[in-house]
């Protein structure tokens, strides 16, 4: 099996590497879209070909249905990431999407016997820990947005002080909101792949206890680690990040060649 040439709404590779020997696919944070992850290339080993995963309702996709359910997201993923997964792949998610990344893992495992080889969650509380409360995605657009801003810093101010574009993001940043909040977790076994979680040491939205929560998810290796930072430390922390990555990578590469 290869992977599809055609144009996928759902997945781009800014890169292609005929010669790859992982596939990393990146999934977005709530509100977020694949621009976080196009330039990771440059900076990841050679050997890794980046795939960017791109939801409904934001960038090219803005005028598509949004999803306000987890599993039906999953169910569809699932399905879309499965010819490409023809070679090793590893999953990273920030926030939301390392429970996205998760969930589709769990479901590969389940109608497909297929495992990631490496899980990278980002900023994101372990999937069986309830996140913060009060529950935000029903709330006035002004308090929505306050609370956005205080726990995670996640509008920039050019956007809040541009109604017209902040009015593109709202839709897709409460469908997203609405998503995380009505999660419900189903336990089930551990994941069999290694587990890395990393966390911002200024984030006010998680704590360092819900990351360390992912260690019960995995029957392999699990590690932690934190960055200078808020829940969008990958922006001002990016070079510390991604050379942290890039070793990981490298890490499972070596693995996966003896």
């Amino acid at each position: 099996m290869t992977a599809r040439l055609t144009y996928d709404p759902w997945i781009s590779c800014p890169q292609p590497n005929p010669k790859a020997q992982l596939r990393l696919f990146c999934f977005p944070c709530a509100g977020g879209t694949t621009s976080t992850y196009s330039t990771w290339t440059n900076n990841l080993p050679k050997d890794v070909e980046v795939y960017l995963v791109q939801l409904p309702g934001r960038g090219r996709r803005l005028e598509e249905p949004l999803y306000t359910s987890f599993l039906p997201l999953v169910q569809t993923l699932a399905s879309t990431i499965r010819p490409y997964l023809n070679i090793p792949f590893a999953f990273f998610g920030h926030s939301m999407g390392a429970t996205l990344g998760f969930e589709i893992a769990r479901l590969l495992r389940y109608e497909y016997n297929l495992s990631p080889v490496h899980l990278f969650a980002c900023c994101c509380p372990a999937p069986q820990k309830p996140i913060l409360r009060p529950f935000i995605h029903k709330m006035p657009e002004a308090k929505f947005l306050a609370e956005l801003c205080d726990r995670y810093n996640a509008i920039p101010q050019t956007i809040l002080q541009n109604k017209q574009l902040l009015q593109l993001f709202m839709p897709c940043l409460r469908a997203d909101f609405t998503m995380l909040e009505t999660y419900v977790y189903k336990n089930q076994m551990p994941l069999d792949c290694p587990i890395s979680v990393f966390g911002g040491l200024q984030d006010k939205a998680i704590k360092v206890d819900a990351l360390e929560a992912w260690r019960e998810q995995t029957c392999s290796s699990f590690n932690l680690q934190m960055f200078p930072g808020d829940h969008f430390f990958l922006q001002n922390s990016k070079s510390l990040f991604l050379q942290s990555l890039s070793q990981h990578l490298d890490h499972v590469l070596a693995i996966n060649n003896n």
